[in-house]
């Protein structure tokens, strides 16, 4: 069942309405989170929270709730939507204000979370693996809206989404201002390439993934070098294996970048050993 909290009411998806003069969607000012439901409990719930307060944090946006008091809302709406399986999506918006920008017009953020369900693509896509293109599109640079604000602000992540949908393609690299790849539209990046694993630096100015931690975590355990690195599209195009990770997403193979094969073209013993860890892992 979709259930919606929604400023301390539980509503259906039809009943939940936002106020037109509500900031977060006049001028995208708000923060959000998505997070997973496996076996009835939220992967990393309190990683999730943490980082969404932090967002709301680096935006001078006060969450007028704490955050043991937001944990325990999820975990009671999880069981009154009866989630086994499910996503849900956490958005503070600035609140109600006037249709000017000072956000003192605003008195109180509003609360919002989504319990639901959520699919990107079909079983078998993550077997014969994802096709992707560059996008012209870049991140933002990370001194003018830090790509590690979860934002209400993804209009250059969507444009980069229709140079994907437009060329055919299931998503797209965003590079960085250098030209550096930053991560997919709203997902990190991985690449094994001579029995190491590498991924892009935060410094490159990319999210810090909650899903990318977690198979940073496993990877290291299981015994595969990883490393934080600044990589560009050649390193991409000559890969072993790719994939992509992420709390929709979890662990996704890359079979094609830009017209090049990656690897055997389809996921390889790598990616399936991580994604079979990551499964594993989200069971516990």
């Amino acid at each position: 069942m979709t259930l919606i909290y929604l400023d301390g009411q539980w509503l259906g998806k039809d009943d939940a309405k936002v106020s037109v003069y509500d900031h977060g969607l006049l001028y995208g000012d708000g923060v959000f989170e998505g997070m997973r439901v496996y076996g009835g409990k939220t992967f990393r719930l309190a990683e999730h929270v943490d980082r969404l307060y932090d967002s709301a944090q680096a935006i001078n946006m006060v969450v007028p709730m704490p955050r043991e008091e937001m944990i325990a809302i999820t975990t009671e709406g999880v069981k009154r939507a009866g989630l086994t399986e499910g996503y849900l999506r956490h958005v503070i918006t600035r609140g109600v204000g006037d249709l000017g920008l000072d956000p003192r017009k605003c008195p109180r953020p509003s609360i919002i979370i989504i319990f639901d369900t959520i699919a990107i693509w079909a079983p078998e896509r993550y077997e014969q693996g994802l096709t992707l293109v560059t996008a012209g599109t870049p991140i933002n640079h990370r001194e003018a809206l830090s790509p590690r604000v979860k934002s209400l602000n993804y209009l250059n992540h969507i444009l980069a989404k229709v140079e994907a949908t437009n060329a055919g393609a299931d998503d797209a690299i965003m590079l960085d201002p250098t030209g550096h790849i930053a991560e997919a539209t709203g997902m990190n990046l991985f690449v094994w390439k001579h029995n190491v694993l590498s991924t892009p630096a935060v410094h490159a100015g990319l999210l810090k993934g909650v899903t990318r931690d977690a198979i940073i975590e496993i990877a290291t355990e299981a015994g595969y070098q990883v490393r934080e690195t600044l990589l560009n599209r050649y390193d991409l195009y000559t890969a072993d294996e790719a994939f992509l990770t992420g709390t929709a997403a979890e662990v996704a193979p890359i079979r094609m970048v830009d017209g090049r094969i990656i690897g055997a073209g389809k996921i390889g013993p790598v990616t399936r050993d991580i994604r079979a860890r990551f499964q594993e892992l989200v069971k516990k």
